[in-house]
């Protein structure tokens, strides 16, 4: 067999590089890694996102954020991250609303958060997966007469 470099090989096949999929748990686990590698970074969150309307918060970005982290990485790209907004997120690491609040809204730790922090709170979102409250709480914070109290109470 004849030893060929890349350049060579680049010219005669097209050649891309691909990661075996991922699961859930592996992705999360990538992404909490990717946040400890500095764990003292300082992190944007985003203001309030219980409150925000269902087709806002899919759409929110916080630039400097956690999840921003993981869409600078090419294997979670590679892997199917389309984009660093809420909903995007929601969809690729497979977390429901409360998850995802928890990692990234300020109202845990107020504008800025630590990227070790925040490893933690993806850390402890990987076992809470078919969770029985964590699924009914998800089910009813979509009721509309749910988000209408809530709007209420602001």
């Amino acid at each position: 067999m004849k030893h060929q470099t890349l350049e060579q090989l680049h010219e005669v096949a097209q050649v891309e590089i691909s990661f075996p999929a991922m699961t859930r748990r592996e992705r999360l686990e990538h992404w909490a890694t990717l946040l400890e590698r500095n764990p003292e970074r300082c992190l944007a969150a985003f203001p309030g996102t219980e409150y925000m309307t269902l087709d806002v918060r899919n759409k929110a970005q916080s630039f400097g954020s956690a999840l921003g982290i993981a869409f600078a990485d090419p294997m979670l790209r590679a892997q199917g991250l389309k984009s660093e907004t809420y909903g995007e997120a929601k969809r690729f690491f497979e977390l429901t609303d409360w998850q995802l609040h928890a990692i990234v809204c300020h109202c845990h730790v107020g504008g800025t958060m630590k990227a070790g922090w925040a490893a933690v709170q993806v850390r402890s979102a990987i076992d809470k997966e078919g969770k029985f409250f964590t699924r009914l709480r998800e089910a009813i914070s979509h009721w509309a007469l749910f988000r209408i109290l809530n709007h209420a109470r602001e």
